[in-house]
């Protein structure tokens, strides 16, 4: 049995993830499907303590730690790339994989915002919410999506570069999307970077938007 720690993307929670937990699981598999701090249901980032991209990295620390395992394989999406990358340069001897689905690769000192495409950092700003706390979703973004705490967008990434030394490190670049690519720069860094699998999917930024089978099935051959 492997235990997947399944990170999504800005602005989602675990819910994105429920198709894949589903078949994982029938699979005898143990998944994790993680909402970040601030993107529960009924969430409301005024009021709470600040949100940074620490708070994140250390919420899913705390579940690989509690795992008790060694052999953890986690699983970031767009945003989440960011997260799970520090969390296995904290913990590089849990992790025997790391999934990147079109998503930020980041190293020491970088910040989604500083890495992301023009267009997307445009977004960040012009989408604050009024209290300043918060980017709001786009407007297509499924109904249980909600605003992403801001900091956790601005805040550099600390990486000692340990996580480079988990063995199993998959990149998925996603072609298809309207509007370019999204992570045109991780897929510039990690394809031609012998250390990574790298692979190339005619599908939109949002992997699953055509079906869970594509996701499950990599994670079941790494």
């Amino acid at each position: 049995m492997t235990t997947f720690i399944l990170v999504p993307g800005a602005w989602h929670g675990g819910w994105w993830w429920q198709p894949v937990v589903e078949r994982l699981t029938a699979a005898g598999h143990r998944a994790v499907p993680v909402t970040p701090a601030g993107l529960a249901e009924g969430d409301e980032l005024a009021g709470q303590r600040a949100i940074n991209l620490d708070t994140h990295v250390q919420q899913v620390l705390d579940q690989a730690r509690a795992t008790g395992q060694d052999d953890l394989v986690l699983v970031g999406h767009s945003y989440g790339g960011s997260v799970i990358n520090q969390v296995a340069d904290q913990v590089p001897q849990q992790i025997a994989a790391l999934v990147h689905l079109d998503s930020d690769v980041l190293e020491n000192g970088e910040s989604c915002y500083t890495f992301t495409t023009p267009a997307n950092r445009e977004y960040f700003l012009e989408a604050v919410t009024p209290d300043g706390l918060g980017v709001a979703p786009l407007p297509f973004f499924d109904e249980r999506a909600r605003p992403h705490p801001l900091a956790t967008l601005l805040q550099p990434t600390r990486l000692s570069g340990a996580w480079k030394t988990v063995p199993v490190k998959h990149f998925v670049a996603a072609l298809e999307t309207p509007g370019g690519l999204q992570a045109p720069e991780s897929m510039r860094r990690v394809s031609e970077d012998p250390a990574w699998r790298y692979e190339e999917w005619p599908v939109r930024h949002n992997v699953l938007a055509e079906g869970p089978e594509r996701v499950t099935d990599l994670l079941l051959r790494l």
